[in-house]
């Protein structure tokens, strides 16, 4: 790796590019959930973070062109290429033909789809929080395809089967990982 990023650079150039408070707030929990995983991975949590943070840099300003924006953007600003393939490998299949290859990589492409669902999940709870939501709560509302409709539950699975774990632990782990920063992402509810 030739340039670590930091937590606030990442954050000073996603911002530059994103100002909808819903788009920053999905990129602050698949920052807490990819942080969590290298954690349990035994990898930086840092750089993992940083790669959740900016993966969808280019979302706002150039949704029809997501992924190759961003690629654009990444390499102007001198973003290493570990971010940028990170990037590239969470829009596997519908942006992107590049393929997933590290732990990194695969925890992306699955877990960006599941916030989005966990997040709406939790939403319409009572307590509007994640930190009293159950993996089969979530689990009953992945298996409703009218639930978030716009969330694609194949790259969800497919994500699972690259990681080698099961749907339930892959769900119960971004759970854990969006409880540890709920209250930045807006999901403390009223607990």
């Amino acid at each position: 790796m030739e340039r670590k990023m930091t937590r606030d650079e990442a954050w000073e150039l996603l911002t530059e590019y994103t100002e909808t408070p819903a788009l920053l707030n999905h990129a602050k929990m698949v920052e807490a959930v990819m942080e969590h995983f290298a954690g349990l991975a035994g990898e930086d949590p840092e750089i993992w973070g940083v790669a959740g943070l900016l993966h969808d840099i280019d979302y706002e300003k150039y949704p029809d062109e997501h992924c190759i924006k961003a690629e654009e953007i990444m390499k102007e600003h001198g973003v290493d290429d570990v971010y940028i393939r990170a990037m590239k490998c969470h829009g596997y299949g519908i942006c992107t033909d590049t393929v997933p290859e590290s732990a990194m990589e695969k925890t992306l492409y699955t877990v960006d789809e599941l916030t989005g669902l966990i997040n709406a999940a939790c939403l319409m709870r009572p307590s509007k929080s994640v930190l009293d939501i159950e993996v089969k709560s979530v689990k009953k509302k992945f298996k409703d395809k009218h639930f978030a409709a716009g969330v694609d539950r194949d790259i969800i699975r497919k994500g699972c089967e690259m990681l080698g774990m099961e749907l339930d632990d892959v769900i119960g782990e971004t759970i854990a990982g969006m409880r540890k920063k709920a209250e930045d992402i807006g999901l403390k509810g009223n607990l």
